[in-house]
Order: C-alpha cells, then sequence, then structure tokens
C-alpha cells in the first residue's frame, strides 16, 4: 500500500513538474513573457545564457524526464522488466534533475542575481521525486530482506 501512495504520489509530482516545464517552454519558444508577477525575476532567468543547451530550452529537458517518470511509474504497473528496473530508472532521473537543479538554482542566485518561481518549483519538485524514488528503494530492499527471513524462519 504504501509502494502505491509513493507512486501516485510520484505520478502526481510529475504532473506539477511538466506542466511546469511546458509553460517555462511555451515562454522560451514563443518569445513570451513569463506571468511572474511580483514573485521574481522570470525575464532574467529565461533571457539568461544558461536557460539553453545548444540552443536547446532546458525546460525541454525538464519536461522530457518528468513525461518519462511518469511514463514509468505507469508501465511498472504492468509488470515485467519496467516493475524490475523502474525504481533504479526513476532514482537515476530524479538524481540527475536534482543534482542540475542544484546547479541552475546557484546560477540564479549568485550569477544571474535574479530567481525564477517556476524554476524553484521545478527545483522542489524534482528534489521530493527524489526522496520519493530513495523510499521506493529502500522500501523495496526491505521488502526482499522480509521474504529472505520469512524463508528461512520456515525451513
Amino acid at each position: 500500500m504504501v509502494d502505491k501512495n509513493i507512486s501516485l504520489a510520484s505520478i502526481v509530482l510529475s504532473g506539477i513538474g511538466l506542466l511546469d516545464s511546458l509553460y517555462l517552454t511555451w515562454v522560451k519558444v514563443s518569445n513570451q513573457y513569463a506571468l511572474c508577477g511580483p514573485l521574481g525575476d522570470c525575464e532574467s532567468v529565461n533571457s539568461s545564457q544558461y536557460s539553453e543547451i545548444s540552443g536547446i530550452p532546458i525546460a525541454i529537458f525538464g519536461a522530457g524526464a518528468y513525461g518519462f517518470i511518469i511514463l514509468i511509474l505507469v508501465l511498472e504497473t504492468r509488470g515485467g522488466v519496467w516493475n524490475e528496473y523502474g525504481r533504479y530508472l526513476t532514482f537515476g532521473i530524479s538524481l540527475v534533475g536534482t543534482l542540475y537543479s542544484i546547479y541552475l538554482t546557484y546560477l540564479e542566485i549568485a550569477v544571474i542575481h535574479a530567481i525564477c518561481p517556476y524554476c524553484v518549483v521545478s527545483a522542489i519538485v524534482i528534489i521530493l521525486l527524489f526522496i520519493l524514488s530513495i523510499m521506493r528503494l529502500v522500501k523495496d530492499e526491505s521488502d526482499q530482506y522480509e521474504e529472505l527471513f520469512l524463508e528461512e524462519l520456515w525451513r
């Protein structure tokens, strides 16, 4: 039951991250201004040299990561290879995303001197997904040890 709740929370968070990243992608590609209001300076962040990698908006990479995490979580319910390795894939994607978000947050604070609230939302979401992925891995390991213990107990 806990694993299903963690998976559901991960899907919801990934959906939030996907919508956030798609919005930032649209803002970047369509040369629009993000609706930040008085909460931050999205324009400075979104127009900085760090907002793209080889001409590709970084928000597209975020959208891809969130979309892939959703896909993995949905495919895990079908069993097979996805059920076997899905936890490791979501852990790896969320780890890379967390590390990159830390780097981007550093750039916002120390180099660009502007904060984009949408970027902060994405950073929080990926960090929460990383924490949930660790919880899934730990639960999986404890379940395996419990099964081994019960096998030995009944021998």
